[in-house]
């Protein structure tokens, strides 16, 4: 009984005075119970490998299972998510969009889909347009494009513009952005980060002198607000942009410029969809029937703009539909072969229907070149630089499939 009260006397003293208390802790000791948060979602991949996912599509259970066999059967490791397209809707459940009613509830378990997704250790970026928006400004018409007598200016399929010059488009556009950051997209990609091109666009009246110069300015301005918002939760920043960026001298008239958005953003997706490119471009008589060489001119070129700490930044868009010519596997890994032939590992798949060629991305590791050629294309290959016949008005990415 003596030494059971003497075992007790014992751990009462060393309680009081080792104990777990802060207060007996030795000055700038750790907490032990202290925790670091554990992400919301995987790291990026050293090599991108990504398919674009509606947000119909990444909300449906039939579609999920489908891109679920291609997360484990192929190389893809990235799911491009829309959470604003180009008619307006937003289908994150951002306070913005609540109030301005252009909240859609496409993908209602959000939170839920992503942590799936990490659990498959895809990496999630999320798809916003930013100045195409449709029902933003029939809302809100002192944030539009307008015409000459002060009405909203329409595209030829009669969808209105935000200005790009007006700086609440770009807060709103950001607030959007934050809110997909918080549930716990790892990327923003803004797309649609252009001015007005597909209408009479002599009608277009903005909010501030417009002219080449001072596109670019709004693009590049827009573009550091975003990222003196978003870059504190650690997400990174990508825009995608016309095709023919890679090879014209001017910006298009819609803004863009391949040199000047490399510099800014995190990654680049030039949109090298050989169907988008007329008859003749690159001297190639019919660009979509001929995907290696068009998507690898278009890269020669972008070799000459941009520099060599630059060019990791480049990740393609390419071409998985079908148009004029049937795309199926020898189709879409031409493309890749003429990325990575150009040192460019990094690639998304587009198709508006996200139907994915599974053949063509199980091992493309067979398309890697024994030999590379990074030196910027020679004056004789620039001799017939592309022209402007890269079809602005012919973009598949208007199609959605709800």
């Amino acid at each position: 009984m003596k030494s059971n009260l003497l075992i007790i006397a014992a751990v009462f003293f060393l309680l009081n005075t080792t104990g777990c208390s802060d207060d007996n802790k030795p000055s700038g000791s750790p907490i032990i119970s202290e925790t670091i948060p554990e992400p919301k979602h995987c790291q990026r991949p050293a090599s991108v490998r990504g398919i674009h996912l509606t947000a119909w599509t990444a909300g449906a259970a039939n579609t999920r299972r489908y891109f679920d066999q291609i997360f484990q059967k192929t190389e893809i490791n990235t799911a491009v998510i829309d959470i604003k397209e180009y008619e307006g809707e937003v289908y994150i459940p951002a306070e913005v969009a609540l109030k301005a009613n252009t909240y859609v509830r496409a993908i209602p378990d959000i939170e839920k889909y992503l942590a799936h997704l990490k659990k498959l250790n895809i990496y999630p970026i999320a798809r916003l347009v930013v100045f195409k928006d449709n029902k933003l400004v029939r809302q809100r018409p002192e944030l539009a494009v307008k015409t000459p007598s002060g009405n909203i200016w329409k595209d030829h399929k009669g969808n209105a513009w935000a200005d790009p010059y007006n700086e609440e488009v770009w807060k709103y556009n950001v607030a959007i952005a934050s809110k997909a950051a918080e549930l716990g997209f790892a990327e923003i990609q803004f797309d649609y980060i252009r001015f007005p091109s597909d209408g009479d666009t002599r009608l277009c009246r903005y909010s501030q002198n417009h002219s080449s110069a001072s596109a670019r300015a709004a693009l590049a301005g827009f573009l550091k607000y975003a990222y003196q918002q978003l870059k504190p939760s650690g997400v990174d920043i990508s825009v995608d942009i016309f095709g023919l960026t890679t090879s014209v001298s001017h910006d298009m008239g819609i803004g863009q410029s391949l040199k000047e958005l490399v510099e800014l953003a995190d990654f680049v997706s030039p949109m090298l969809y050989p169907s988008h490119y007329a008859p003749g471009e690159y001297g190639l008589k019919l660009p979509e029937s001929k995907p290696y060489e068009t998507v690898s001119n278009s890269l020669k070129y972008a070799r000459q703009k941009i520099s060599p700490a630059d060019w990791k930044k480049m990740r393609p868009y390419l071409q998985d539909f079908s148009l004029k010519i049937p795309y199926r596997t020898k189709e879409v890994q031409d493309q890749i072969r003429a990325c990575y032939e150009w040192h460019i590992d990094s690639w998304l798949l587009w198709n508006p229907r996200c139907v994915y060629t599974i053949e063509a991305i199980k091992d493309t590791r067979k398309l890697l070149p024994q030999k590379t050629t990074l030196a910027p294309p020679t004056t004789t290959q620039l001799e017939n630089p592309a022209t402007n016949h890269y079809s602005i008005e012919k973009n598949c990415c208007d199609t959605i499939i709800p």
